[in-house]
């Protein structure tokens, strides 16, 4: 090895042994973090749960809950992680079609995407997304646009 590339390569080993918060925890575990005073430890659990997809179902309740947090962050990861375990029952849609008329633009990017990650299950929120298209933003006027295209696809001319 080139002496000029072993500091660089030991930086690189020692960069990637730090973990982040919610690697390694249980759904329970992260589930107990949504509850932390911390908003950044609250993001961090809603991202793990995300993670564990649908193996973290039983936490939909309070990532149902953490949409109405006072931290933006912690709604974008709320929303990412409902999208993420696919949880399209009734409450779920309404709480993520709700996020679409957040103040944050990132959360409301986050809620469309999560919605087209449903699918057709989340019809529901048809209405929000279509005003989605016409967003100040351009990246949640896209999400909206490809959000649309999963939960209400074009219809077939049955004529064919």
């Amino acid at each position: 090895m080139r002496p000029k590339l072993a500091p660089l390569l030991l930086l690189v080993l020692l960069g990637c042994a730090h973990k982040p918060p919610y690697e390694g925890r249980s759904v329970a575990e992260l589930e107990r973090m949504l509850d932390d005073p911390s908003p950044a430890v609250q993001a961090q659990g809603a991202l793990g749960l995300g993670l564990h997809g649908a193996e973290a179902r039983s936490a939909v309740p309070a990532l149902t809950r953490a949409l109405r947090s006072s931290d933006a962050l912690v709604r974008q990861q709320a929303a990412g992680a409902l999208g993420q375990i696919g949880a399209a029952d009734g409450e779920t849609v309404s709480a993520l079609a709700a996020a679409l008329e957040d103040r944050e633009w990132t959360v409301r990017r986050q809620a469309a995407q999560a919605l087209g990650q449903l699918g057709p299950a989340a019809a529901g929120a048809e209405a929000g997304l279509r005003r989605c298209q016409r967003d100040s933003n351009s990246l949640v006027r896209k999400a909206a646009e490809e959000a649309l295209a999963q939960v209400a696809p074009p219809k077939r001319d049955a004529a064919r």
